[in-house]
């Protein structure tokens, strides 16, 4: 079962925010939120915290046990940006752009096994099979 959680108009550029969500994809929960606790980065707070809230979903709608789920996925994506200028020399403007983002977590229960991973395996044990 998949569980979903998302963090809208986070005052953060996405690109920023990409560099903590891909460290924990593939991760059980528990030691993503371990490994976000550590960072450094504004952007792991707003991860952790949205992380927490797709755990608290899985326990209280879908009845799930919080050690056994799994980031499957973590994903950025741009929000609106606020336009705002500043003052420049000679009386011209220069743009600022506060950019948002919107993170998104999808925690799963079921342990998946990559395609491409099972037929590497399957053919590795026909080849030693022949010989």
């Amino acid at each position: 079962m998949q569980i979903l959680s998302t963090y809208k108009y986070a005052h953060i550029s996405a690109f920023k925010a990409r560099e903590v969500t891909r460290e924990i994809q593939g991760l059980p929960a528990a030691s993503a939120l371990d490994l976000l606790a550590f960072s450094p980065k504004k952007a792991a707070v707003m991860v952790a915290k949205t992380l927490k809230s797709a755990i608290a979903n899985a326990e209280n709608n879908a009845n799930l046990r919080a050690d056994t789920l799994v980031v499957k996925e973590a994903m950025v994506g741009e929000g609106p940006t606020a336009k705002r200028f500043q003052p420049k020399a000679r009386g011209s403007a220069g743009p600022i752009l506060k950019r948002s983002s919107h993170i998104r977590i999808v925690l799963t229960d079921e342990i998946e096994i990559s395609k491409r991973g099972a037929k590497k395996t399957a053919a590795k044990a026909a080849t030693k099979g022949s010989k």
